[in-house]
């Protein structure tokens, strides 16, 4: 099947869902059936409900053409087949590859890549189980207890969101094997704060980064060594104590100083290799091979769901297509990522990277300008926290921001108190409730300050208990649905052009070669240059 590849504005689906009048209001909109029959299976026992939305049953329908239009179900099978889908780098992307064969077997170079990532998997499960019964130990002869993971952007928030969200779950389980800290910005007192928590003899630092270059984490490589170093301890030798996370070919790689290295390639985008050795060495230290196969096992059914082109059999692309719909029909400039639920504390963080590193473009997959917005901005704090910060803005503000709310049935911890006749669980989803009804219908009010226009839309992914199954379909889900919104904007979500420029102004700010003015006099306001 030959595929099209086209701007949204050039489809017969977008110019007539820009006709259609908007729907009702959700306070009209909104009823127990709608919230009954609104929800699809998401994969790893999480649900997709999505009543709250604003559409009615045409603008589903014109959604339905708008994704056989735009052939993103082909253009998602042509990616696992190994088709090249990052157009700025003339490269492949196989982060679904890392969770299981959806497509074709894809050889490069003569190399069988799923079964390269399968080999590295198998090879740090092996490093891990070594850790865990004391067969691999510090250079000193000491037994490591305590993993620091060093490394920035996709390579910290991914794989620090994931293990904040399960380490409650494991301690109670008890299956949390090594506790973890990161190490992420270049900033001193990061460095200096996590060190100062660290007991030199025992801790085993990861060291990840794909290309072997990153200024950030090789900075705060040398920050460790120091420490290790100025620790005198007989026997120690520093880089006995480091694992590297890196691609075949980077200096990392080659270096036979670390005590092991551990590879990506790169068709692993930073920002999609949670489930690559990047995520998967912490995460097995930490929790064991299990609770990791138990991540990419929910995330390869959320994958799998993906493939479904009924738009209302498939939450992925639904809930992309919808995000367009709010974005280029309705004209909402935002996402709120809001969990009801603490131990995701630090997921909108990832989904703000995933999100606006992937579909921040604005000029299409061959590189031409866009007529269009593209992707939102995101943020997100969870429940009730934000509560009593942002959502006053949310609720009667004069931008409408679409929320995506995740919430659960049960704690992790299983402990909890009875106040003034309920639980905390029991309140915390009452206030998730609440919310949802709050700003989908709002309130009327002759006083204007005290009403409530509602007709917030939001969506809803919940489930029993955030568990490593849940957490890695959720994972992908949002993986997917950023890729779908790439299809239907016809950009590449896949490289990351707008970090360059950045870094290349700080390496001339260090050298301080005075070319360029402007950059000279910041840096010497800021003490760069003495």
């Amino acid at each position: 099947m030959h595929i099209s590849y086209k701007n949204l504005t050039a489809t017969k689906a977008f110019a007539t869902l820009k006709t259609l009048d908007s729907p009702p209001h959700l306070s009209t909109l909104l009823t127990p059936e709608r919230i009954r029959t609104c929800s699809i299976p998401l994969g790893g026992g999480l649900t997709y409900n999505y009543a709250a939305k604003r559409f009615d049953s045409r603008v589903l329908e014109v959604l339905q053409h708008l994704a056989d239009e735009q052939q993103v179900i082909e253009k998602y099978r042509s990616l696992l087949d190994g088709e090249i889908m990052n157009t700025g780098e003339k490269r492949m992307v196989l982060h679904h590859l890392l969770r299981g064969q959806l497509g074709k077997k894809v050889i490069h170079q003569g190399k069988d890549l799923g079964e390269f990532y399968r080999k590295e998997r198998e090879r740090f499960y092996a490093f891990a189980e070594g850790v865990h019964q004391g067969k691999i130990r510090g250079s000193t002869g000491k037994p490591f207890t305590q993993i620091v993971q060093i490394g920035i952007g996709g390579s910290d928030l991914g794989p620090r969101a994931l293990y904040l969200a399960l380490k409650n779950l494991k301690e109670v389980e008890g299956k949390l094997k090594m506790k973890a800290l990161f190490l992420s910005n270049v900033d001193p007192d990061d460095a200096s704060e996590v060190l100062s928590q660290i007991d030199p003899e025992t801790t085993l630092f990861i060291l990840v980064s794909k290309s072997g270059t990153t200024q950030e984490t090789l900075t705060n490589e040398a920050f460790v060594l120091r420490r290790l170093e100025s620790s005198k301890t007989p026997g120690m030798v520093p880089r006995k104590h480091i694992v590297a996370v890196t691609s075949e070919t980077s200096p990392l790689a080659t270096s036979s100083d670390y005590l092991a290295a551990f590879y990506i390639d790169d068709f692993i985008g930073g920002r999609y290799s949670s489930t690559s050795a990047v995520g998967g060495v912490v995460l097995s230290l930490a929790f064991g091979k299990e609770t990791f196969e138990e991540l990419l096992a929910g995330a390869h059914e959320a994958d799998t769901k993906a493939l479904e082109p009924n738009i209302l059999q498939n939450p992925s692309l639904l809930d992309a297509l919808l995000g367009m719909y709010e974005r280029n029909v309705l004209a909402y400039p935002c996402t709120a990522i809001l969990p009801y639920s603490q131990a995701l504390y630090r997921f909108p963080a990832h989904l703000q990277q995933l999100d606006m590193e992937s579909n921040g473009k604005r000029v299409n997959r061959f590189g031409e300008p866009l007529d269009y917005s593209t992707g939102p901005i995101v943020f997100g704090e969870p429940g009730t926290n934000g509560q009593h910060s942002f959502y006053q803005l949310l609720h009667q503000g004069t931008d409408i921001v679409p929320l995506q709310f995740i919430g659960f049935l049960r704690s992790q911890r299983g402990d909890d108190v009875v106040y003034q006749g309920s639980t905390s669980q029991k309140k915390l989803n009452a206030n998730l409730a609440a919310q949802i009804t709050a700003f989908a219908r709002g309130k009327g009010n002759t006083d204007h300050n005290r009403e409530f226009p509602g007709n917030r839309p939001s969506s809803l992914i919940y489930g029993e208990q955030l568990t490593a199954k849940a957490l890695g379909a959720l994972l992908a889900h949002y993986e997917n649905k950023v890729m779908f919104q790439g299809f239907l904007w016809n950009i590449n979500s896949f490289d990351q052009e707008g970090v360059q420029l950045g870094k290349t102004l700080a390496s001339a700010a260090l050298a301080g070669s005075g070319e360029d003015p402007v950059l000279s006099t910041y840096s010497e306001l800021l003490g760069v240059r003495e």
